[in-house]
């Protein structure tokens, strides 16, 4: 009897071990907050599913995704047609969230500040060096600012953040395009880099006089200031649901391949420094198993996960953009 016992729950093991799937991913700090609650409670209501999610960065995850090591990527960059073909695996684009990235700034005895994108440009630029020059105080009438030293902090690891930031400034600033340009891992012109969105935060808090760059998450979870910033109405807004929400409204229609900027877009209350942020996943899963379990958790993130992004400080998809989501998501293999 004993023998026969341990044999069924040899067998019953062996079984489960069987049933387990494991996905593994890797890329964007961006995402990483809503990523842990998705996929958290997608294995809560999946057993023997389990997701292994590496934060380090859009250009790592790209990275790892094309050389075939992880199951999927996350990036806050969509890939350029470049580096789609010389990926080794054939992709796909899939929006899963949008978020906004905001400057944050530790300046002794300002509470509240506003940047045009041309003076984000020229203090990232090096032409603005103190925070009481006449560009900050033309954004920022009767704010007393100090003349104190601006201590430039930006990411040191390639970063779909990063590529966001640039690429707004790139849209702002005609010297900024023709210098640095945009990109994951720009030529910074000066600064102190930090590692993830964590790295950055970290930096600004500690740096007096110091400027930074975050998704927006993280300001609120560090306590930092968050600066409001012009956006192509002339507006001054902060990055919030709403103002991210009307960032992506721009976008009428989705192209085919699901790859788009929103960053400074029309719209009155439209936040400039907005985005999707992508999964980009293979047209076939070498590995079957993995492959349903991947499709089903896509489909899952757009029906079901959007309604978690608010209490993280996302924006949740359009209808129109989770539509498209779904069906490319259902055509995958």
């Amino acid at each position: 009897m004993k023998k026969t016992l341990v044999a069924v729950v040899a067998l019953m093991l062996a079984w489960s071990a069987a049933q387990a799937q494991n996905l593994t991913g890797a890329g964007s700090t961006f995402d990483y907050p809503i990523f842990s609650k998705w996929f958290s409670e997608y294995s809560a209501a999946h057993p023997g599913v389990q997701i292994n999610y590496q934060s380090i960065g859009s250009g790592g995850g790209i990275q790892q995704f094309c050389s075939g090591l992880v199951d999927f990527g996350a990036s806050d960059m969509p890939m350029t047609d470049a580096m789609i073909a010389k990926c080794k695996v054939k992709l796909v684009h899939l929006p899963v969230v949008l978020g906004a990235v905001a400057p944050i700034f530790n300046v002794s005895g300002v509470s509240n500040l506003r940047f045009s994108g041309e003076t984000l440009a020229n203090i990232y630029l090096g032409k603005i060096k103190n925070w009481n020059d006449p560009q900050i105080a033309k954004d920022n009438p009767g704010v007393n600012l100090p003349n104190q030293k601006i201590t430039v902090v930006h990411r040191s690891d390639g970063s779909g953040t990063s590529f966001i930031w640039t690429d707004y400034l790139s849209k702002v600033s005609p010297d900024w395009k023709r210098g640095p340009g945009s990109g994951t891992s720009p030529s910074w012109p000066l600064g102190v880099g930090g590692k993830g969105s964590e790295g950055v935060s970290g930096l600004v808090r500690q740096l007096p006089g110091a400027i930074g760059y975050v998704e927006l998450i993280y300001a609120l979870q560090n306590h930092i200031t968050v600066g409001a910033v012009k956006n192509a109405a002339g507006n001054w807004i902060t990055a919030s649901i709403a103002s991210t929400t009307a960032a992506a409204a721009s976008v009428k229609r989705m192209p085919a391949d699901l790859r788009v900027s929103i960053t400074n877009p029309p719209g009155a209350d439209a936040y400039p420094i907005a985005s999707f942020s992508w999964i980009i996943a293979p047209v076939q899963d070498p590995n079957s198993a993995n492959g349903k379990v991947l499709r089903d958790l896509l489909s899952w993130i757009v029906k079901s996960g959007q309604s978690e992004s608010a209490a993280l400080y996302y924006a949740p998809l359009p209808a129109n953009v989770a539509e498209a989501n779904l069906k490319v998501i259902y055509s995958l293999k």
